[in-house]
């Protein structure tokens, strides 16, 4: 029984390591879609083997996702992302002027979802500061806005994501630091409801 349980912890670990490789050769894909990066790059850029990159290109190329490194289809691309994911884990809070909040802010952080729309193409209520900070500073971050106003649901939400890597794509407009437009499709889809219309939307503009 021991030996069956540590086997299965192992393979557990192996998936998750792998969904992570995928989930960052995937992220490159969508930054990069005109197959101008090559498969050694995407290795590099990934730390990950080559030799797994290979593997992984030519299971998408099945899918008929990708030709080489050139993306085919990205709304079928970003699906199979989601298929990849580990839950994020967030904290909810309510403060006053999120806004200026987050243009004061010395930390590392992403506005993804309402709040990066609303300061790209405008069509989102924001209703919400979803924000992606890392997870050695959480504690910081819970406590500042504690401070500042409520725990529970209210218009800041921190998200811890599952992988750092993210933070390598980044841009900022008006002040405020944003996740690139890949990310913003791929919280906007995930999220769903509402924010379908606007991940169409960008879809058309930057995509097609």
């Amino acid at each position: 029984m021991l030996v069956k349980y540590i086997n299965n912890l192992a393979y557990q670990y192996s998936m998750a390591r792998d969904n992570v490789k995928a989930r960052r050769i995937i992220l490159e894909l969508l930054h990069r879609p005109d197959g101008s990066l090559t498969k050694y790059r995407m290795a590099k850029e990934t730390e990950t083997n080559i030799s797994w990159v290979i593997a992984l290109l030519r299971k998408l190329e099945e899918r008929k996702l990708v030709k080489e490194t050139k993306v085919q289809d990205v709304d079928k691309l970003i699906d199979y992302y989601l298929t990849l994911e580990k839950k994020s884990i967030h904290f909810d809070f309510f403060i006053q002027e999120p806004r200026e909040y987050f243009l004061s802010q010395k930390k590392t952080y992403l506005l993804t979802t309402y709040a990066a729309e609303n300061n790209i193409s405008y069509h989102l209520f924001l209703t919400r500061f979803d924000t992606y900070v890392k997870e050695e500073e959480i504690q910081v971050w819970k406590e500042e806005l504690f401070k500042k106003g409520l725990l529970g649901k209210g218009n800041v939400r921190l998200i811890i994501p599952p992988d750092p890597y993210i933070f390598k794509f980044t841009q900022k407009i008006k002040g405020l630091c944003l996740v690139t437009i890949p990310l913003l499709l791929i919280d906007l889809k995930r999220e769903g409801g509402v924010c379908m219309q606007a991940y169409e939307y960008l879809v058309k503009k930057y995509v097609s």
